[in-house]
């Protein structure tokens, strides 16, 4: 079937032309016990009003349409359904349009989604829809400006039980049904919501309840009801206490916050397996990846980052859905506002007080790094249609966004900010916007110039630099100091710049932070308040004002690199940490001398956000940027402080769990320690106070496997052991891992096939990617050539996880004369100049690879060259 992607012309022309009032949607799930049944039965009656005589259409990615019915008169399938749309002509003022057909179970996360518990059988069905899946479950105008009032029955087997956007009203036989002693659950009326944020949940879920009481913006007492729904073998790991102690959290604060009572009835959150996101907003119920319930243990990072989720996805209520953008190019107006306020909330109102540090690190490393790609855009960007749409879910939208948030509210002030948010619900409740609505209420709130504002930093791209240039006399005291700004469109800021000294027990702390604002207009700033400050260390963007790669000059790095383990305050380690990394990205500091700063002094943090990300990129530095001839000695250096660092950590600690996470990937790569790992899996060997729980027990797995010290046997024998879906994932890519040919010729079949779910094709991929460079090049031609089909034959979803995961990502600049002559490199670049037309979201991701390889063959470059030295 062709599955059209509406443009924003068409979607503007069909607002013109239609406005929708109701759905009253039926989904038979009836018969999804049934492995052999990969449909289901949809029917759907919508109220529409229409110019008289108009024609336009509905959505609808389908298995088959028995009946279109409209207005009384029965269309003829034939004539009316083109592809994925369905043709309403000669429309009156008012309309009813009934559909009768069957839609299709999904395994890629998009649309209705079946999975098969592998410990129990049990099966589980849940939606995902954002931005244009709802198509694939009912007929729908998939559009955001198009909302209505939706009323969902779902017919499921008897034992089963069912969730959706409103309350559930009753449970009673079902008249007509697939299989027969169906149960019909129905639920209430919704609010006029968009289509992409409807919801369907069934299957014999865990539900837990509970309720919040808190003061409305009246202060008269409101109750909300809560609900938790897991997997039956998940509901010993549903810390119910917890979750619900956070959700009541983020109800009192948003409600004050935006003094704007809770829009949507009930709050209930579902954690549903082989979720393609982190959550998705639907009100009523939202939804979450159960990785969030961490039966195999977990950081704080962790748990904070769920907490962070779930606020999130909170905010959504009033940005997103309450309030919703017009068109996809506002992408930015729920999730920038949504990402912004997961850390905002989770400092104010929860135990995750330090979330601006994990932000620092880690969300805004993935928005620098989007923004230096050749496909980056404005974060108010020019999306033209869903295609396009479905690639702006990118760390410019969410992080980039939310950074800038930051800045603007660093900008106008706090108050103003908070003020404009207030404003913006009151005038806009239940409606679409764009951004001209938020800048004017934001204009009314304060005194600054925000449409100025909005035009340096919402329509421009490119990370602006901000360089220190600082002079220091004899004594080592600051003589001169300022501030410089390298952009092609240079940005107003508000940044800080901190000063940091030894205290008694050789800890640096902050001696002093001065804030300043830049004018893009001049060249430089000056910082008087520095001047004969003697502090070894100058830390640009103190606080993390402001959206910037900021540079320290030359003498600054290296005293940052000196100093980095002994910063106290965790945000300024974050962000010494972040400007080394970019350091290491732009060549300014070779890979290897991160890795050995990582090694020698970064093993040591004890903070878990600070200590994984450093991890991640040492690992990087490592396997991406340095030659791999050079490779082997630093990844023992690495690998021996992982190894020494996880059994001398402190007992049951997050840094043990987050060093032997870190030990088990690059024992991958690694068989020195293969002992080690067989005593632990074992149990002759343990780890001080830590289970190792099935994710890191088949971590550890995989990496016995992929360095040829465990066999299939041995393999097979441990996953009749562990029947859960992480023993399932953990044992699909400690198979394709194997080194042996035959292995990885039966995992690129499996991956290739397309039978895989899309967890099971993602851990296929990561075992598979574990193999010797020189066994995977005989992959690399296949690859290739099989890029066009593969996006043809499936779903976004899978496609682009096939195209991204397979990619040939062992580069090695000695393997031609110079990174543009690499083969990988030509060989990409020639699938773009061969394929001009293919699909923008195809090219977008092949661009994004390309580059990815070409900085990482320029750094190995670097580094030979400096052995040339």
């Amino acid at each position: 079937m062709v599955q059209s992607s509406l443009t924003r012309a068409e979607a503007t022309t069909r607002a013109e032309q239609i406005r929708v009032a109701s759905y009253d949607v039926t989904v038979d799930l009836s018969g999804a016990l049934d492995s052999e049944q990969t449909t289901f039965g949809s029917q759907v009656t919508v109220r529409f009003t229409a110019e008289d005589g108009a024609e336009t259409f509905i959505d609808f990615i389908h298995d088959s349409i028995s009946m279109v019915e409209l207005n009384g008169d029965e269309l003829d399938v034939d004539d009316v359904v083109e592809g994925s749309r369905i043709r309403l002509p000669e429309l009156e003022g008012a309309n009813e349009l009934t559909v009768v057909g069957r839609a299709l179970y999904s395994r890629s996360g998009e649309g209705l989604h079946r999975y098969v518990d592998p410990q129990d059988g049990s099966v589980y069905t849940y939606t995902q829809y954002e931005p244009a899946d709802c198509r694939r479950v009912f007929p729908v105008f998939e559009q955001p400006d198009l909302k209505a009032s939706f009323i969902f029955t779902v017919i499921t087997p008897p034992e089963w039980i069912a969730g959706s956007n409103g309350e559930l009203l009753s449970s009673e036989p079902a008249g007509t049904s697939d299989v027969p002693g169906a149960i019909a659950h129905e639920f209430a009326p919704t609010e006029h919501i968009s289509t992409y944020i409807t919801t369907i949940l069934a299957g014999p879920y865990t539900k837990v309840t509970d309720e919040w009481q808190g003061a409305d913006v009246q202060g008269e007492t409101q109750t909300v009801p809560l609900a938790l729904y897991c997997r039956r073998a998940l509901a010993e790991h549903l810390d119910s206490d917890e979750l619900f102690a956070v959700t009541k959290q983020g109800l009192e604060f948003f409600t004050e916050l935006f003094a704007f009572d809770y829009p949507f009835g009930k709050y209930e959150q579902a954690f549903v397996p082989e979720y393609n996101l982190g959550a998705m907003e639907n009100p009523g119920l939202v939804t979450l990846t159960e990785d969030y319930l961490f039966p195999s243990g977990a950081t704080r990072t962790q748990w904070a980052g769920r907490a962070n989720t779930m606020l999130h996805e909170m905010c959504h209520m009033w940005f997103g859905d309450l309030v919703t953008m017009k068109w996809w190019d506002d992408l930015w107006l729920k999730e920038s506002f949504a990402e912004f306020m997961g850390a905002y909330a989770s400092v104010r109102a929860t135990q995750y007080r330090d979330a601006w540090v994990a932000f620092a690190l880690g969300r805004k490393e993935w928005a620098y790094r989007q923004d230096q790609l050749p496909t980056t855009h404005p974060i108010v960007a020019d999306i033209v249609d869903l295609e396009a749409a479905r690639q702006n879910f990118d760390g410019i939208t969410y992080a980039k966004g939310a950074s800038v948030l930051k800045q603007l509210v660093a900008f106008v002030g706090e108050e103003a900010f908070i003020d404009a948010c207030r404003a913006y619900f009151r005038r806009f409740a239940y409606g679409n916007t764009t951004l001209d609505d938020f800048l004017t209420v934001l204009d009314e709130a304060c005194e600054a110039d925000v449409r100025e504002w909005a035009d340096a930093w919402l329509l421009t791209t490119g990370v602006p630099g901000l360089a220190a240039t600082i002079e220091r006399d004899d004594a080592g005291a600051i003589a001169a100091a300022t501030l410089s700004q390298a952009s092609d469109s240079p940005r107003p800021h508000v940044v800080a710049v901190g000063t940091y000294a030894p205290d008694n027990g050789g800890q640096l702390r902050l001696q002093r932070s001065t804030e300043v604002r830049v004018d893009p207009e001049e060249p430089s700033t000056d910082l008087p308040e520095l001047l004969g400050d003697t502090s070894p260390v100058v830390l640009v963007n103190d606080r993390d004002l402001t959206y910037c790669l900021a540079s320290p000059g030359a003498e600054g790095l290296t005293a940052l690199a000196d100093g980095v383990h002994r910063l106290s305050d965790p945000l300024a380690r974050a962000l010494a940490h972040s400007q080394l990394w970019a350091a290491v990205r732009d060549g300014s500091m070779d890979p290897r001398d991160y890795v050995h700063l990582v090694a020698r002094k970064g093993v040591a943090e004890q903070h878990s956000s600070i200590l994984t990300t450093v991890l991640d990129r040492a690992m990087e530095a490592l396997e991406s940027f340095t030659p791999p001839r050079l490779r082997t000695p630093l990844r023992t250096e690495l690998l021996d402080a992982l190894h020494t660092g996880m059994f001398n950590a402190e007992s049951g600690t997050d840094a043990q769990l987050i060093l032997t996470r870190a030990f088990a990937r690059l024992a991958t790569r690694d068989g020195a320690h293969a002992q080690t790992i067989k005593e632990l899996l074992s149990g002759n060997k343990k780890l001080p106070g830590r289970n190792l729980g099935s994710q890191l027990t088949w971590a550890l797995w995989t990496a016995q496997t992929a360095t040829a010290h465990a066999t299939r046997s041995q393999l097979d024998k441990a996953h009749k052991a562990d029947t859960s879906r992480e023993g399932r994932l953990g044992y699909v890519r400690a198979v394709a891992a194997m080194p042996a040919e035959e292995a990885k010729a039966q995992a690129w079949k499996s991956i290739t096939l397309g039978r895989l779910s899309n967890d099971e094709l993602s851990a296929t991929i990561s075992g598979f990617q574990l193999g010797a460079p020189a066994q995977l090049t005989a992959y690399e031609d296949t690859y290739f050539a099989s890029i066009t089909a593969w996006w043809e034959e499936h779903s976004m979803e899978i496609a682009t996880r096939m195209i991204r995961g397979l990619y040939p990502r062992a580069v090695d600049a000695q393997a031609a004369s110079s990174a543009e002559e690499n083969p990988t490199l030509v060989a990409t670049q020639n699938w773009l100049n061969e394929n001009n037309q293919a699909p923008g979201a195809l090219r977008r991701i092949m661009t994004e690879l390309l580059d990815d390889a070409r900085r990482a063959l320029k750094l190995q470059a670097a580094v030979l060259d400096r052995q040339k030295r």
